[in-house]
């Protein structure tokens, strides 16, 4: 009877504890909520999505909006996952699928969608209901290639030109010349290559080729260009982080390549504010808080100092998450230090005080380390140069520039041109470093300068001779005609003044003219044409001469003095003779010499380009007239810059002289009458001119020019 009285007392209290078990299990589920199920519908034109809870939520949750991807995330703290699944593919309107994670004692549920779009959420009894605006029907599949012309043009066309030159800020720029403004251009990324494709277009066959860019310093390497069908591809190859844009301008398409510099202090690369965005909407949350969800979103490991504290409100929406942190940290005064994917938040006092330290730190610890000596064998540079620049220069008590620490000094060897640094380890480092970039070859330039003086002469003269000569004083009668007594008019004879007074014969003279007015000589010995009427009764002859000339005379003097100097030094040469001249003053006169040369000083500078920039000062002066003191100097001289490509020729300056004289010489009243007036006239033309033309060619000396 004991026995079985103690076995169904057991019994009971085992059933006791199961039943109490039990419940506390079952209190335990129900204080626990879980989201039961998700589901999705098309209410009224909205979409809809249901997530299902064990319990109703007390308020809404916290969520935020991905740009790219499309996205919408919930977070529902202290809640679990019952579903038994992750995953929900539901493909209706812009809802994609949705996902629901779960980590740290909450659950997170991700809508995917197929375009951004906004959203607004409901409590619904135990279920939350989450609504989705309506978006607009026509949506882009795919990413548009951009095409700046449709190509109007049915016919091939052959390119013209392609280029390549360096831009701003290490950019590089692709510069392809087309046939027309209407040739079609398809530009794509593929991978690490830049793909340019021109439509209904041809390549020339000196255009098919692979240009090797590399020591323009950007980050393209290398441009091919060839033909592919009907199209021409163009292929650019850059490397490390670019982004690159292309515009057309008329016929010129250019594609640009610029470098992405990395910033380690900023939290996205690249200009401006770059992360993914989302939206906030939160109502005096604590900035620790909301630090904790922008780490959550971002995958960022932030550190918030004890300091921070404080809440804030704020609504943000779309807006690039570096951009709102970059805003809660402004109006908070706060301030960020990032290293690497760690990113340490602080009042800006703290981390200003903390800094200091560290600095502070640091300048003791290289007061207190040692220094060492270290030589450096100068190839190009010189040591005593170098040296300078490492020591800075003083100005006053202070020193600018100075490289080395307090405790460093340098040395310079000029026999052996070796550079002896003394410093700590840490400066030596920098010291090697900059060395590197400084000893090395200068490059050198070729600068040819034509001085071209061409002068064009034109002369044109015309003249006439007429008289008369009597042959009777030469046969011993009485020349000319009697008028009145022994007066006579006589042709050709001249009397002297016993004969001519008592009217006996005379001497002839042949040389007695009417108009005397023959072409000028000045431009040679004139043509001549005569005409002589003769009378056989009266023993007279009327004579008739023409003279004319017209001359012509081109010369060209081309000087042309050339130079090579390395890039930024001043290099200059010269030729010519000096010419003395009297200078008088109260102690007498004294000889004094002048030049008069042929001069080119020039000053050339290679930019990153490969284009040369120069100053130049030209100067040819010439022997010029006679004076009492010595000759006159004539002085061309010309002082410019200007900027020319590599191997290119320019016209820098230029000097343009025209002279033009029309001379007329008449006897008045006759030179006057028509037609018979030209006897009595004379006349000339002269036009003079002068040109003066200054051309530069600079180029690079590789050393394949410098081999021959």
């Amino acid at each position: 009877m004991n026995k079985k009285y103690g076995w169904m007392m057991k019994r009971m209290w085992q059933t006791i504890l199961l039943t109490a078990t039990f419940f506390l299990f079952a209190l335990n589920a129900q204080a626990q909520n879980t989201i039961e199920a998700v589901t999705g519908s098309l209410q009224g034109g909205v979409e809809v999505v249901k997530i299902d809870f064990t319990q109703p939520l007390e308020v809404e949750p916290v969520g935020f909006s991905i740009l790219s991807p499309a996205r919408v995330a919930l977070d529902f703290p202290g809640i679990d996952n019952a579903m038994g699944r992750t995953t929900l593919d539901i493909n209706q309107g812009n809802l994609r699928s949705v996902t629901v994670l779960q980590a740290g004692g909450r659950s997170r549920v991700v809508l995917n969608l197929k375009q951004v779009a906004p959203y607004k959420t409901k409590l619904q009894g135990k279920s939350l209901l989450v609504m989705l605006e309506p978006v607009p029907v026509a949506t882009l599949t795919a990413t548009a290639t951009p095409v700046f012309a449709e190509g109007s043009s049915r016919d091939t066309l052959p390119l013209k030109d392609l280029d390549f030159r360096r831009g701003d800020e290490d950019t590089g720029r692709v510069v392809v010349t087309l046939p027309n403004n209407q040739v079609g251009v398809d530009i794509r990324q593929q991978g690490q290559t830049l793909v340019v494709e021109f439509m209904k277009s041809s390549l020339p066959e000196g255009m098919r080729r692979r240009l090797d860019v590399t020591d323009f310093g950007t980050p393209v390497q290398t441009v091919a260009i060839f033909e592919v069908g009907d199209r021409v591809r163009v292929v650019v190859e850059p490397r490390g982080q670019w982004v690159h844009s292309a515009y057309q301008s008329d016929d010129q398409f250019v594609i640009e390549v610029k470098p992405l510099k990395i910033d380690p202090s900023k939290l996205t690369q690249g200009q401006g504010y770059n992360g993914q965005k989302l939206s906030l909407n939160f109502q005096s949350i604590e900035v620790r808080s909301l630090l904790q969800v922008i780490a959550d979103f971002t995958n960022f490991n932030i550190i918030t100092s004890d300091s921070v504290t404080g809440t804030v409100t704020l609504r943000l929406q779309d807006v690039p998450w570096d951009q709102a942190l970059d805003i809660i940290l402004q109006a908070k005064g706060l301030a960020m230090r990032k290293t690497d994917n760690v990113i340490l938040i602080a009042p800006k006092e703290e981390l200003i005080a903390k800094e200091k330290l560290e600095l502070e730190a640091k300048a003791a610890a290289l007061n207190l380390e040692p220094v060492r000596t270290q030589s450096f064998q100068m190839n190009y540079a010189k040591a005593a140069e170098v040296a300078t620049q490492l020591m800075g220069k003083g100005i006053g008590d202070r020193t600018t520039g100075r490289i080395l620490s307090l405790r460093g000094n340098a040395t310079a060897d000029a026999r052996t041109n070796i550079l002896f640094v003394t410093d700590v380890s840490s400066r030596l480092e920098e010291v090697q470093q900059l060395i590197q970039k400084l000893d090395i070859a200068v490059r050198q330039v070729m600068i040819e300068v034509r001085i071209v003086e061409a002068t064009d002469n034109f002369g044109k003269s015309l003249g006439v001779k007429f008289g008369a000569t009597d042959q009777r004083a030469q046969n011993g009668g009485d020349g000319g005609y009697q008028i009145a007594g022994d007066n006579r008019i006589v042709f050709g004879t001249s009397y002297s003044n016993s004969v001519a007074s008592s009217g006996g014969g005379g001497v002839v003279d042949t040389t007695s003219n009417f108009v005397n007015m023959p072409a000028s000589n000045a431009f040679g010995t004139p043509a001549t044409f005569a005409v002589s009427i003769f009378s056989a009764v009266a023993n007279r002859f009327l004579n008739l001469e023409i003279s004319a000339l017209e001359a012509e005379s081109k010369g060209r003097v081309v000087s042309s003095p050339r130079v090579v100097t390395a890039d930024g030094k001043k290099a200059s040469i010269r030729q010519g003779e000096q010419i003395p001249y009297q200078v008088c003053g109260q102690n007498g006169c004294t000889t004094e010499f002048k030049d008069a040369n042929l001069r080119l000083e020039v000053t050339p500078q290679i930019t990153p380009e490969g284009t040369i920039i120069m100053d130049l000062d030209v100067s040819k002066d010439t022997r010029g007239e006679n004076t009492n003191a010595g000759p006159a100097i004539n002085q061309k001289n010309i002082v410019t810059q200007v900027l020319v490509d590599n191997g290119g020729t320019v016209v820098i300056g230029g000097i343009f002289e025209l002279e033009e004289t029309n001379d007329e010489t008449k006897v008045p009243f006759f030179g006057d009458l028509p037609g018979v007036g030209n006897l009595f006239k004379n006349r000339a033309r002269t036009q003079n001119k002068k040109e003066l033309l200054v051309f530069v060619t600079p180029r690079v000396i590789t050393e394949r020019t410098g081999a021959r």
